[in-house]
């Protein structure tokens, strides 16, 4: 059971594991990887800018320098390729993806995908994410005054209706709700660690439930593959087919080879858009719902803003939510969509003053960096002042990594932003939340970081003075948006 806030404002501490002073030994540390990953971090690791640590099968790194940062996934990058246990975990349907490849085809696949996120396009579907919204505004209305609801799921659910109006027009299937749940087990089976994985054991060794992982994929596969040929379909017909992200994908070609992607590449990433599209937005929205709940002078300057923003001009509506953004970049803060990231090194290296031997791994692990001593004041304080325009002068350079950086920065990242941005401004102008008593919210670490026992609430709509009620004000808005 979570305690009410108590202090002045801004010293609310968000739901987090305690790190263990002492380092975890190894059948401790694989029960904890099993259990949640997010536990394994120890004191000293949020101390010291560069670890050293050893796995059974590596030597390994981690690495919250910022200045070492950049060396292994900017200015050195080739050297540090993605490790087995990452490539094991992307490798259940996204081998042939953007989020997978390496080398060459990782270029070619960047090339042909760049354009369909460019900022134009992205802002392009501003109005579609607000309808969206309406969509669940009205829903939720129509539950009545102080109904509950798990705000895990509705905003899973809504991220596959995003989803549905800007990526996949034709629909993800019949039933959102089998979705989500197939969705869930999916990142729990991919995301475990185990003993095999720590040891270094090859892949074709059996792992714990890839069975029932087997039978998801194909579920997965069934879906995307009839997505393809109906748009396939539509598309071979003359002005037919929806400008959206699935027939941008379909009509891309690599601007230097004029090549195509095959049909493993669009299902890998289809699948990837499909998860990354709305897992991590889904988390993001639920743990800031979450937030505002626990810190009423921020749900009130939200609400502000939303109600102010929400009834002027669609246009530029994303650039307007300043307060709504920093909270959602807070919330990405405490809680990182990635918790951990690792690279390989090809060759030695030197980071500061450690030596870095070839087949090291090195370790960097978003939820620690966003709370390292060194880096943050008060780094466990939910204070999304830390993001609004100034005070991000204050941040170091790679010390926020919610997409990670360089090359291979998340390329929905702005998608992913405006998305949660207005997404949680609408639902700000319309209600609000209270954390239900007897819930117990805490971050549980899969593939995504999300609330383990899902985010509990209680909705009531929002009487406003001089403010239109109902949920036309924002089909207006979303109207002229379009």
């Amino acid at each position: 059971m979570l305690s009410r806030p108590e202090g002045a404002p801004g010293s609310f501490r968000p739901p987090a594991p305690r790190p263990p002073e002492k380092r975890l030994g190894f059948l401790r540390l694989l029960s904890t990887l099993r259990h949640n990953p997010l536990e394994c971090w120890s004191a000293d690791f949020f101390r010291e800018p560069i670890a050293a640590f050893r796995l059974p099968f590596a030597d390994a790194l981690l690495v919250h320098d910022p200045a070492a940062i950049k060396h292994v996934l900017v200015d050195n990058a080739a050297n540090y390729r993605k490790d087995p246990i990452q490539r094991r975990v992307l490798a259940n349907g996204l081998a042939e993806g953007l989020l997978s490849v390496e080398g060459e085809r990782w270029e070619m696949q960047r090339r042909m995908l760049a354009p369909l996120f460019a900022r134009r396009t992205v802002t392009s579907f501003g109005a579609a994410m607000l309808r969206a919204a309406e969509n669940l505004v009205a829903r939720w209305r129509s539950l009545g005054p102080g109904a509950s609801l798990d705000m895990a799921a509705e905003m899973t659910l809504l991220t596959l209706n995003v989803l549905a109006l800007t990526i996949f027009s034709d629909g993800i299937g019949d039933e959102y709700g089998d979705f989500r749940i197939a969705m869930t087990a999916y990142f729990g089976l991919i995301g475990r660690i185990g003993a095999l994985d720590l040891l270094g054991m090859p892949d074709y060794l059996p792992r714990p439930g890839r069975r029932h992982l087997r039978r998801t994929m194909a579920y997965f596969e069934g879906i995307i593959d009839d997505i393809i040929e109906k748009r396939r379909q539509r598309l071979a017909a003359p002005d037919d087919a929806p400008e959206d992200l699935l027939t941008l994908l379909l009509r891309a070609l690599d601007p230097s080879t004029g090549r195509a992607m095959n049909l493993a590449e669009v299902r890998s990433n289809i699948l990837t858009f499909l998860s990354a599209g709305h897992e991590t937005t889904a988390n993001a929205l639920a743990w800031s719902t979450f937030l505002l709940s626990q810190a009423p002078e921020w749900r009130a300057r939200v609400q502000d803003e939303a109600d102010r923003e929400l009834q002027g001009d669609g246009g530029g509506l994303f650039d307007r939510l300043i307060v709504t953004r920093a909270v959602v970049e807070e919330a990405l803060r405490l809680y990182p969509p990635i918790a951990a990231l690792s690279r390989m090194a090809k060759g030695g290296d030197r980071l500061g003053e450690r030596t870095v031997r070839p087949r090291t791994l090195i370790v960097i692990a978003p939820y620690v960096l966003h709370r390292h001593q060194s880096l943050w004041d008060r780094p466990d304080i939910f204070d999304p002042a830390r993001f609004l325009p100034g005070a991000t002068r204050k941040i170091a350079r790679f010390a926020y990594l919610p997409f990670g950086i360089g090359p291979r920065i998340c390329i929905g990242s702005s998608f992913a932003l405006q998305e949660a941005s207005i997404v949680l401004a609408m639902l700000c102008h319309h209600f609000d939340f209270e954390l239900m008593p007897e819930a117990r919210v805490w971050p549980l670490q899969r593939v995504t970081l999300c609330p383990a026992e899902g985010v509990p609430m209680r909705i009531t709509p929002r009487s406003r003075k001089g403010g239109v009620a109902g949920i036309a004000d924002g089909t207006a808005l979303s109207q002229r948006t379009g």
